[in-house]
């Protein structure tokens, strides 16, 4: 039992790499062995590993984020059978705690090479680059990135019940469509099943290379199930309802972050961290059909940084690149040009454009789709809280230019 009476329904070890753990697996398929077995209405504690299993280390150097090994990506805790759930009920998750380790008082946030993950702006900024930092209490900072502090909005990246073996079919045979008909890109659009380090909890030989043959894997959420979606206000305090597809929902959570903006933009851009959360599940029976759920519903909880009216300072993008091409209505052309508005203004203080991609990667900042109506340029906005930073980034102020350090970067 936990210090407060409430169980541990899965620890994880740090003596033993993630692949050998029979609570974690790395792929969703509904053939994954239960790790557990909760009861509906129960609140447990789950331990999670950080999503890369341990790959990502507290030093100065970001060779570890250049290789990383993405085939191993992401580790979760589960899936765990809930008692009394069946295909067509809503499980509802009601997040009531997320904290990090207390002997692992630190998360990383990275910026993956091109050619091995990459992210949102990996056309302009290529390198391998992270960012580490260090918890105190509800607050971080990082020697990475001087000059800033601020509190952070735990919570899971990932959670999700496992898909029916017709809802996996469903998601390969898309997303296999969507590799071929975009294979003139120079690009990876989607990640099809991989048996390379494919990894399924106590599975058998023989189902774990079948969940290798089949197994979709975790990178993107998906509308049938959520997964890894992302959604920093899915914090302490939130609930989120989620179709259940096979019978004992096969939950599944992790990919915890300390921190996060929106839109998460580097890719491994929230402070990424190793933990344990709180959950308690409630099966409502048939609620799927009730609903009319396609998708995952969330409510969010009471706790978010509080900045105050007027303490953020907003960029605006629009549907015209880099290169002045028009787009028409593109939100993504429009979010990238945001980004790198508050990139441009960020450097005015003495950040290079990798410490502030880091930084707008995994602070708070609000990010908004603003209009979807004015043809033929979609407009969002990057709202960047001003008081996270020690000194006044004000337009009116005049920026005074700082040795700001450096961020980690790879080796030549």
């Amino acid at each position: 039992m936990g210090k407060e009476g409430i169980r541990y329904a899965a620890k994880v070890s740090f003596d033993k790499p993630a692949s050998e753990q029979e609570v974690l697996h790395n792929r969703w398929h509904p053939d994954v062995p239960f790790a557990g077995t909760i009861k509906n209405g129960e609140i447990v504690k789950i331990e999670c590993v950080d999503w890369t299993g341990g790959q990502i280390k507290n030093n100065d150097s970001a060779d570890d984020v250049r290789n990383v090994d993405l085939t191993k990506i992401h580790y979760l805790t589960g899936p765990f059978e809930i008692e009394t759930a069946e295909p067509g009920d809503i499980l509802l998750v009601e997040i009531q705690d997320v904290q990090p380790f207390e002997d692992q008082p630190w998360g990383f946030t990275g910026i993956f090479a091109k050619e091995n993950g990459g992210g949102f702006l990996d056309e302009l900024y290529p390198k391998a680059a992270k960012a580490i930092w260090d918890f105190e209490g509800i607050f971080c900072s990082s020697r990475h990135i001087p000059g800033v502090r601020f509190a952070g909005l735990i919570h899971p990246g990932i959670l999700g019940c496992a898909p029916s073996p017709e809802i996996l079919a469903t998601w390969n045979k898309r997303e296999g469509e969507l590799i071929q008909s975009c294979s003139h890109m120079d690009r990876i659009v989607a990640q099809p099943p991989n048996t390379t380090n494919v990894h399924a909890g106590s599975a058998s030989s023989d189902i774990k290379e079948k969940v290798g043959k089949e197994g979709a894997r975790t990178i993107p959420g998906r509308p049938e199930h959520g997964g890894n979606c992302d959604i920093k206000n899915l914090s302490r305090g939130s609930k989120v309802y989620l179709p259940v597809h096979v019978k004992g929902a096969k939950f599944s959570v992790g990919d915890l972050h300390f921190s996060q903006g929106d839109g998460e933009i580097s890719f491994c851009g929230a402070i990424e961290m190793a933990g344990v959360i709180t959950l308690k599940f409630t099966v409502m029976k048939g609620g799927v059909k009730e609903l009319d759920m396609k998708s995952p519903i969330y409510i969010p909880g009471p706790v978010e940084p509080q900045f105050g009216p007027g303490r953020y300072i907003y960029f605006e993008g629009f549907s015209v690149d880099e290169h002045g091409k028009q787009h028409y209505m593109d939100a993504t052309v429009a979010y990238r040009q945001t980004c790198m508005r508050a990139i441009e203004y960020l450097r005015r203080f003495g950040y290079d454009d990798y410490q502030i991609y880091l930084l707008l990667s995994c602070a708070p900042v609000q990010g908004h789709l603003a209009g979807l109506v004015d043809i033929p340029n979609a407009c969002t906005t990057m709202g960047v809280p001003m008081d996270i930073f020690d000194f006044d980034i004000s337009p009116h102020v005049k920026a005074e230019k700082k040795d700001m350090g450096s961020c980690a970067y790879a080796s030549s």
